[in-house]
């Protein structure tokens, strides 16, 4: 997948400025495809040129002006075509894992500290996934949304993000105590 279609994937939710699909990525699409702000304001401007987003330019008196874009009719068709195309299998690339293939080796402390931490982190990130799934549904239950609920593909891949996390925490929170109960009191 490129950056591309995870962008065109965030604008089907309406009319974004840069900041604003930044903000909307930092939430939703960056529990499956991270980018930094600068890559996104790039990949819009590609988007533009290749006629996949449409922007229009916003006059403000207060601030600065701003662009808002939208998806295309080329940019939903582009998203069919990567729909229709064979998925790429997954895989895992994490620097702690390769501390963790290590650990009989090298000292274990560092590497439960930051098993820990992470744990944290994934942790944190989970409430946030939470709070994102209750206000996707609002007032409705998950089964009732899920069957009935406007756009299920963003509650979708939240409750992914928030699988995904949860296997992180408690991955790292096991491994953690394995190392330490081997390493001593």
């Amino acid at each position: 997948m490129a950056l591309r279609h995870a962008v065109l994937a965030a604008l089907l939710d309406g009319e974004y400025s840069g900041y604003q699909l930044a903000k909307a990525f930092d939430i939703g699409v960056a529990n499956f495809w991270h980018a930094l702000p600068q890559q996104l304001y790039l990949e819009l401007t590609k988007l533009e040129r290749t006629g996949l987003v449409r922007g229009r330019q916003v006059v403000q008196e207060t601030r600065p002006n701003k662009r808002l874009f939208t998806v295309t009719d080329e940019g939903i068709a582009e998203l069919e075509r990567f729909a229709a195309a064979a998925a790429k299998p997954s895989f895992i690339r994490d620097d702690l894992l390769v501390k963790v293939q290590a650990v009989d080796l090298i000292g274990a402390e560092p590497v439960i500290a930051q098993l820990e931490e992470r744990a944290k982190a994934a942790e944190a990130k989970i409430e946030v996934f939470d709070k994102l799934l209750h206000r996707l549904r609002g007032d409705l239950d998950e089964e009732t949304y899920l069957r009935r609920g406007a756009r299920v593909g963003p509650y979708l891949t939240c409750l992914r993000g928030r699988e995904f996390e949860r296997g992180n925490r408690d991955w790292c929170l096991r491994t953690a105590g394995i190392l330490r109960d081997r390493t001593g009191p």
